[in-house]
């Protein structure tokens, strides 16, 4: 997924920029990156953080970098920021979201013989560099924002960084936030809304979806003015956002109980404790166990000191050993137990499969599970929060192909929590997992819990519907 910081202010910015983008680091899993514009010109530092946290990485590049205006960046696996020289001026530039059509305005941009990019492993061409080829074909840093965000397919929010200020765009659509925050003397530019608090900012406001703002030490201006139409992803709430952050105005720890209260409401099992799957399951659990009058407890503690994420190595062998060694059981909260534990997905189940397994085998006699969101159906276009490949890696989609001999059938019924498909989907995947029982929160369930109208939130990965 990533997530960026920027920052202008009157005196030097680094320790603000420094801290603000470390606030990003659940976010992203391969590369971190900050560059700062003072007066000799841009200074970038940009390191792999696949298995050592952001601020080690960078702590000593922070006493070498200085300027009153800088952006970092946490990113799924480019390269960022990037320094660009063109016929607008040299500017820095990070980039958030998923050019899906990436292929085909590469190809476009090659046709006009006049464009080159750096290739990164595999032969891939970097986004952002694209992005970047896409904003200086315009008059304008503006017209090129805008430009750029019409060509793309999927979503991009951005950064600049110039000798003009610090540019802020959200994606065309809105779905990443982008959130202003203000302290005397200074300005920041933010994803997640966490990291202003502590640094003294307040939240000035939020970006309109497609907004474009350019920000100086003498305040915000707005250069584009935002679209009628959002569809953010509802996705911040269920799971890859952090906790103390605020989106559109809702806070996603609050979010969360409301959600595992929704779950608690519709079930009819009585289990003799409820557990989160850590982390992102905690706060849907909490909720539930509230609603329900049933104690909360932690029969899995996890070990985070020296174990990266799951998700960070890109073998999915490792993954799911650093994914076992990071959680531990404790024996006498799981012995004889029926235990319901909430997860806030579903994805491939390979993990959550493993760690059932080993819930019965410390001695649980019953094991519900209670998903947050409605089962994933439908692979994600706009964004980069899974590192799955294939929509055929998702639960969902193998339980649709073993019921139907084709993963592509029917899959508006099977989205359907009320229909007799969805329900024998549900059944295969509960099967697999070697569940007593499997109960997925229902769509509109959540859309009243994260507090937004529906028109206004992405919910293609579960009904697959959405604007695009």
């Amino acid at each position: 997924m990533g997530g960026f910081f920027g920052v202008v202010h009157r005196d030097d910015c680094v320790t603000d920029l420094f801290y603000g983008t470390d606030y990003h680091s659940h976010l992203g899993t391969r590369r971190g990156g900050m560059a700062t514009l003072g007066e000799n010109g841009f200074a970038r530092f940009i390191h792999n953080i696949e298995n050592a946290q952001f601020r080690s990485k960078f702590e000593d590049d922070v006493d070498r970098l200085h300027g009153r205006m800088g952006v970092g960046i946490i990113s799924d696996y480019e390269d960022q920021p990037l320094i660009i020289s063109s016929h607008l001026g040299v500017y820095a530039i990070v980039t958030v979201g998923k050019v899906a059509n990436l292929d085909k305005l590469s190809h476009e941009a090659f046709r006009k013989r006049t464009t080159h990019f750096s290739e990164m492993s595999g032969a891939e061409v970097n986004p952002t560099e694209l992005v970047a080829t896409l904003i200086n074909q315009e008059a304008s840093y503006e017209e090129g924002i805008v430009a750029a965000q019409r060509a793309i397919e999927g979503s991009c929010s951005l950064l600049l960084l110039t000798d003009k200020g610090l540019y802020a765009a959200r994606d065309r659509l809105g779905r990443t936030p982008v959130i202003l925050g203000r302290k005397d003397g200074a300005y920041a530019a933010t994803l997640e809304t966490c990291a202003l608090p502590n640094l003294g900012y307040e939240v000035e406001r939020y970006l309109g979806p497609g907004e474009v703002v350019r920000i100086t030490p003498d305040g915000i201006e707005q250069k584009v003015a935002p679209g009628k139409q959002m569809q953010i992803c509802s996705f911040l709430w269920v799971y890859y956002g952090y906790p103390a952050s605020y989106y559109e105005g809702i806070n996603v720890e609050h979010s969360r109980n409301r959600c595992g209260e929704a779950l608690a409401r519709r079930d009819n099992v009585h289990p003799d404790l409820v557990a989160g799957i850590p982390d992102s399951g905690i706060a849907h659990a909490l909720g539930y166990a509230s609603a329900a009058g049933v104690p909360y407890r932690r029969p899995f503690v996890k070990y985070t000191p020296t174990w990266p994420r799951s998700f960070m190595p890109q073998n999915q062998t490792i993954r799911d050993l650093v994914a076992r060694m990071k959680l531990i059981p404790i024996p006498e909260l799981i012995r004889g137990k029926s235990l319901l534990f909430v997860e806030d997905s579903i994805v491939r189940g390979t993990q959550l499969r493993d760690t059932i397994q080993r819930l019965y085998d410390a001695g649980a006699r019953e094991i519900h599970m209670r998903p947050a969101c409605p089962p994933l159906v439908f692979g994600c276009k706009f964004l980069n929060f899974s590192r799955s490949r294939s929509e055929m890696d998702l639960a969902a989609r193998k339980a649709i192909k073993e019921l139907e001999g084709d993963p592509d059938k029917d899959l508006q019924t099977y989205a359907d929590p009320d229909s007799d498909k969805h329900c024998a989907m549900v059944e295969r995947i509960r099967c697999h997992l070697n569940l007593t029982t499997l109960k997925y929160q229902r769509l509109d369930d959540l859309v009243e819990a994260i507090g937004l109208d529906a028109c206004k939130l992405c919910t293609f990965c579960w009904s697959g519907k959405g604007l695009e």
